[in-house]
């Protein structure tokens, strides 16, 4: 997750970090699909496209011809500045021909890299490619500047699909290559908007598939640690929340699903026993007085009550009382965050919470109905 300063806009704290933003993946298909249907109008590829984005900025792109000279084949490089995102470099490619006779309107299509609604719950019709809609609408309006005959433009990128291998785009059921992103337009460095977004998609897709329980980790190994222990479950359901447990929980519960699995370790955990839904390290600290008070009401060693305190940190304690053969505390802490998650749910849903260690191989502590 991101390391930001909470008081600030993303926007602002990107500039003082020093960070570059980049273009999503909508803004250089809207580019790309005007440039190519500049060469289908006038027999030439443009060396340089604008495009409008959302808030009403234009921009322009330099324009590459993937298969020489010859419209209408054009492609938009996408350079997401300083964020580590897998479609950086990609070459956002749109083929562009002027729609059948008959057609209304103009249609978007899936090519070699772009992937293919599969599963309900996304917002768009199974079957249609993953353009979603606001990058729609901006493709859409740039045709609009170049001509108002109704076109048919299918987009590509090369190596797509293998890029798609590091996005969770099959897990929701968008099959064959990336998809076609954005809401402004530009690529914010480690974006917290961006993975909150991500969160809530992943859950109303498994809403949408009639799936009653959702699987939330915290990171890659409390996922890899509930993946291997509940392999009956949909992969669609397991979502890696990062910081937005509450954020999460709410959209559960919103959704009609009845509950869900929490596996997170003591960190996280004890953030959530503090009643703190938003777990960023930024925004709290770790409550080394609550470790304190899990620890006696447990009735621990008094060495192991004093871990709690004597750093600012949840792994010291809990490897206190891994040490110590006793785990009393870590299960109190789980309990307390059980709590915490059906508080902040309004009873809504079941949660069961379960505290991985640090390597997430196995289960350290339960709380469960």
């Amino acid at each position: 997750m991101s390391t930001y300063e909470p008081e600030l806009s993303e926007e602002v704290a990107a500039r003082r970090r020093g960070l570059r933003t980049g273009w999503t993946t909508g803004t250089c298909a809207s580019a790309a699909a005007k440039a190519a249907a500049i060469g289908l109008t006038s027999g030439h590829l443009p060396d340089v496209v604008e495009v409008e984005l959302p808030g009403g900025k234009r921009v322009s792109f330099p324009v590459e011809m993937p298969d020489g000279p010859v419209a209408p084949v054009a492609a938009v490089v996408k350079d997401a500045g300083d964020d580590p995102d897998c479609t950086d470099g990609a070459h956002m490619t749109a083929a562009v021909a002027w729609a059948p006779e008959g057609a209304g309107e103009t249609e978007l299509r899936a090519g070699a890299g772009i992937g293919v609604v599969t599963k309900p719950g996304l917002g768009l019709p199974v079957g249609d490619p993953a353009i979603n809609p606001v990058p729609r609408r901006m493709i859409l309006l740039a045709l609009s500047e170049v001509t108002d005959r109704p076109l048919a433009v299918t987009f590509s990128v090369p190596g797509g699909e293998a890029m798609a291998e590091e996005t969770t785009n099959d897990r929701l059921g968008i099959i064959g290559g990336i998809s076609i992103l954005g809401t402004t337009g530009i690529v914010r460095p480690f974006s917290t908007a961006s993975y909150r977004a991500s969160v809530v998609q992943q859950i109303d897709v498994a809403a949408a598939q009639g799936e009653t329980h959702a699987v939330l980790s915290t990171g890659h190994r409390s996922e890899t640690l509930a993946m291997s222990l509940l392999p009956s479950i949909d992969p669609v359901c397991f979502v890696e929340v990062g910081d937005f447990t509450g954020i999460a929980l709410r959209r559960i519960a919103a959704g009609g699903m009845t509950g869900c699995h929490l596996v997170a370790m003591a960190g996280k955990l004890t953030k959530l026993a503090s009643g703190v839904m938003m777990t960023h390290f930024h925004r709290t600290d770790v409550d080394t007085d609550l470790l304190a008070e899990v620890a006696r009401e447990a009735g621990a060693a008094p060495d192991l009550v004093a871990a709690a305190t004597e750093t600012a940190t949840a792994r010291h304690f809990a490897e206190v009382c891994i040490e110590r053969g006793d785990i009393r505390p870590l299960q109190l802490l789980t309990e307390r965050a059980r709590a915490s998650c059906l508080t902040h749910t309004k009873g809504k849903i079941d949660v069961s919470v379960w505290m991985s260690d640090f390597e997430g191989k196995q289960v350290l502590a339960r709380a469960e109905a």
